[in-house]
């Protein structure tokens, strides 16, 4: 087997015993030993022993009636499951500001476990070593048992630090050190490490040195996905809680901030150091998110987004400004922010513009800068912009949506249908008088009101939308057996029998513009064609100015 390591670089978290330490940070009454249980079975077992119950003699799996009888002052509480996870993932977010790349691993349990992709970022800490000890530091300090490697995959890095002492591995040391620890470290279920013992293979040295095949049929292809993603063979991908960002600037502070206004101005800075970043690169950028990582292992993210792509730096700030204001009564930096990051994502190339006296920039740009700071400011819902929908039904034309999701219709230079600016929400049954009956409008009734029409214009006709009918067509009309018929035309037949063939001239418009004898104009139109005895219907449709 040839070994195969990635020039990556991967930083496990182990924390033991992290549902008792959490619990015991968050409510200082719990200081004696403490365990959670869980009905598990039809009975109530330990599902977490803190370090003192431990020492007790205490361990997971024991009914709690056992453990109270070995530990009568024993403090014990059930599991919430959905608040411990919810706490790990708070951890793991606050984790990023060592990496902007962290996951938690849940393939042994649900929390406990932190991944770090390190690579290129080991040199702010002053390497591997230093950042390693930092993070272990800060995490003791907080109350927490943890434990950590590095190492060149996410597999080797999660069973060196479950499995042996918190270490860096390199690559030159990578097979050594994974040959002498347990199976169990191959992150392998339970009924794969029982059948393991059994044949006698107890490290993953004796485990690598027998034949593939013969593993794969009695413990399946996952044991070896293990094997060679713990050597590098295959590449393990993580899954990153925040988005990763290519692009994003920070700024760490030696003494906490906590005004909104020392973070604007903060945003301010970092959004001049990201703007070169993206003009070095030809960038542009459309959502920008801004990270504040409180003192206390908790983050506070803002997000903003832009109608076009941009990187100026005085338009960035004033979206987060404006986005601030909202969150005036939420915004709580606790005992403090030791660190602001600004990202951008959404990347796409971006030409340079000229910003001074004699630009040429599209006046759309001030608009569309104008809507993205209205909509920081009030929402995405509460800024709304016409977008253009392909239908000649005039209802259907248009419609409202968010001003930062709307579509950039292209110029069309093509002359267009006059449409008056306003349209009734819903068309409006008139009653119209005409010399002949598909002949001009004479005169109008309308809210029992009459008008004499003095000029009329028309029609327009616009046809019918068949394909909105919801009748399913069959293409070919085919006889009793099935085929084709002979010497007949392949014609569209319709096979619904509850719905009625589809009559184009009964759903046909005829528009016109008439205009009365005070100089009002109206949009009316005729539905379908007009028929013996049965008259079309008129409607009043819009107005124009």
């Amino acid at each position: 087997m040839t070994d195969s390591v990635g020039e990556r670089r991967f930083l496990a978290l182990f924390l033991p015993n992290w549902p008792t330490d959490y619990l015991k940070r968050h409510d200082p009454s719990l200081s004696g030993p403490l365990v959670l249980f869980e009905k598990i079975k039809g009975g109530l077992r330990l599902v977490a022993v803190d370090p003192e119950a431990s020492r007790a003699g205490l361990r997971i799996g024991q009914t709690l009636a056992v453990a109270r009888a070995m530990l009568p002052e024993l403090t014990a509480r059930e599991i919430d499951r959905p608040l411990l996870e919810a706490g790990f993932a708070d951890l793991a977010d606050w984790h990023s500001n060592a990496s902007p790349l962290v996951a938690v691993m849940t393939d042994w349990q649900a929390f406990g476990d932190l991944v770090l992709d390190i690579t290129g970022v080991a040199h702010l800490f002053g390497g591997e070593g230093p950042m390693l000890r930092t993070l272990l530091t800060r995490l003791r300090e907080l109350g927490y048992s943890v434990a950590g490697a590095i190492a060149p995959t996410i597999g080797a890095a999660w069973a060196v630090s479950h499995f042996a002492r918190s270490q860096i591995v390199q690559n030159r040391d990578l097979a050594p050190i994974l040959d002498s620890l347990p199976v169990a470290a191959l992150r392998l279920d339970e009924k794969q490490i029982a059948g393991l013992s059994q044949m006698g293979l107890t490290s993953i040295g004796q485990l690598r040195e027998r034949p593939r095949k013969p593993l794969q049929a009695r413990f399946g292809l996952s044991l070896l996905l293990r094997l060679d993603q713990a050597y590098g063979i295959i590449q393990e991908r993580m899954s990153p809680r925040l988005p990763p960002a290519e692009h994003y600037a920070e700024r760490r502070f030696a003494d906490p901030i906590g005004l909104m206004d020392d973070v604007l101005m903060a945003c301010q800075d970092l959004a001049v150091r990201l703007a070169g970043m993206l003009e070095a690169e030809g960038q542009g950028g459309q959502a920008f998110h801004l990270f504040l990582y409180r003192v206390d292992h908790k983050v506070m993210s803002l997000s903003v987004n832009s109608a076009r792509l941009t990187r100026d730096p005085h338009h960035i700030t004033a979206l987060f400004s404006h986005r601030a204001e909202r969150l005036a009564g939420e915004y709580d930096a606790g005992f403090g922010i030791d660190m602001i990051r600004l990202a951008v994502s959404s990347v796409a190339p971006l030409d340079p513009v000229q910003l001074g006296t004699f630009s040429h920039g599209e006046a759309a740009e001030d608009l569309d800068q104008l809507n993205d700071r209205m909509t920081s400011r009030l929402g995405t819902m509460a800024v709304l912009k016409t977008e253009l929908i392909a239908s000649h039904i005039p209802e259907r034309a248009a419609r409202l949506a968010p001003a930062l999701a709307a579509h950039h219709e292209p110029r069309q230079d093509w002359p267009r249908p006059l449409r008056p600016l306003r349209l009734l929400p819903v068309p409006e049954i008139v009653t119209i008088n005409a010399e002949v009956p598909d002949g001009l409008p004479a005169s109008m009734i309308w809210r029992r009101e009459s008008y004499r029409i003095v000029k009329a214009a028309g029609p327009e006709r616009l046809g019918a939308e068949w394909w909105r009918s919801g009748q399913r067509l069959q293409l070919v009309e085919s006889d009793e057996d099935g085929e084709p018929a002979s010497g007949e035309p392949l014609v569209p037949r319709v096979h619904v029998p509850d719905l009625a063939p589809f009559e184009a001239d009964r759903a046909l418009r005829d528009y016109y513009i008439v205009e009365d004898a005070h100089g009002h104009r109206f949009w009316v139109y005729r539905q379908g064609m007009h028929r013996p005895g049965e008259p079309a219907r008129w409607y009043l449709h819009g107005f124009f100015s």
